[in-house]
């Protein structure tokens, strides 16, 4: 039996922060005709037995169940299982560590039947202090890896084209991709072009979705009115790690390497790597001039090659 939405989230040791973002959807889902599945991906914790245990709590027909993997399938392979488990007009992936303002189903959902054409729908994404993130952007591509390596605003004005990040207010004719901590994926697109590609452990699957979707003819806009705060680094320690400037995982690069590749074909990466040495270059001239020069990441230099000859290999999961 199909449901109009089902909301698909993935725990894998965030118990807390879990049950947190499964109530913020359970206030919210009034009589919307709504189930949320929860995937564990194989914590081995025991996270997922408090999350049965709670589920088990709440009243008969509480439209929650779970999901064991029998394995830790990463970003795309534990919400490829949530959406497998219900047929639904429409799926919301959502983070663990993000919750749902009042009143966000009902929007988005009114924002996915004003726009048939986008198989992608992009709430507005806010910190918990109320400030919004920034969640939409174009496609990453050699030139970006040349602006984010050169760190210099001359650069980044002189190529903002190529520039990621959208800066809100967005234009919709920009948006190449959205986060997919948070976003309404049509039913009808996701069995017409697929699941997504668990050759991604984390990080770039959202951007692989979206250009496998734009590439069948759908379209994505974003509706500001529906809000969901997301709480950053919560579930992932990529975005703590990048901050600090230390090393990032392998499965980070190793999906770059992915993306690039799908997006750009071979000669892409070998130019996305070779562009963000330029830049590099080009920011550590900026000692010639007495200038401090921007902290790279530690060892990027070396972890951009990840699979560079090789852009459809491992995943470099942990454990793999």
């Amino acid at each position: 039996m199909t449901c109009h939405i089902a909301i698909s989230i993935i725990n894998f040791r965030t118990a807390e922060l879990t049950l947190n973002c499964v109530r913020s959807v359970l206030h919210d889902i009034g009589d919307i005709d709504a189930r949320i599945v929860v995937v564990d991906n194989a914590s081995g914790d025991g996270s997922a037995d408090k999350i049965a245990a709670w589920i088990a709590a709440q009243p008969a027909g509480a439209p929650v169940e779970l999901v064991r993997s029998s394995a830790n399938t990463g970003f795309s392979g534990g919400h490829n299982q949530g959406m497998a488990a219900v047929e639904a007009d429409h799926y919301l992936i959502l983070n663990s560590d993000a919750v749902l303002r009042p009143g966000f189903l009902k929007t988005i959902l009114a924002a996915a039947e004003a726009h048939p054409e986008a198989g992608l729908i992009a709430p507005l994404i806010e910190t918990d202090e109320g400030e919004i993130q920034v969640s939409c952007f174009r496609f990453q591509s050699p030139w970006s890896e040349f602006i984010r390596a050169a760190s210099s605003a001359p650069v980044t004005r002189l190529l903002r084209r190529h520039v990621v990040a959208l800066t809100p207010p967005v234009d919709p004719g920009e948006i190449g991709w959205a986060s997919f901590c948070c976003i309404l994926l049509r039913g009808r697109m996701v069995r017409e072009i697929g699941p997504m590609d668990e050759g991604y452990f984390l990080y770039f699957d959202d951007c692989d979705y979206s250009l496998k979707a734009r590439g069948a003819g759908w379209k994505i806009v974003q509706e500001p009115r529906a809000v969901a705060v997301h709480f950053r680094g919560g579930s992932g320690p990529v975005k703590t790690l990048e901050k600090a400037r230390k090393r990032l995982p392998a499965y980070y690069y190793a999906s770059r390497t992915r993306f690039l590749y799908k997006a750009y074909g071979q000669d892409g990466v070998i130019a996305a790597n070779l562009l963000w040495h330029a830049g590099r270059a080009l920011a550590q001239s900026r000692r010639l001039f007495g200038k401090p020069v921007p902290r790279a990441v530690a060892a990027e230099w070396r972890d951009i090659w990840i699979n560079a000859f090789r852009p459809l290999g491992p995943r470099r999961a942990p454990g793999e």
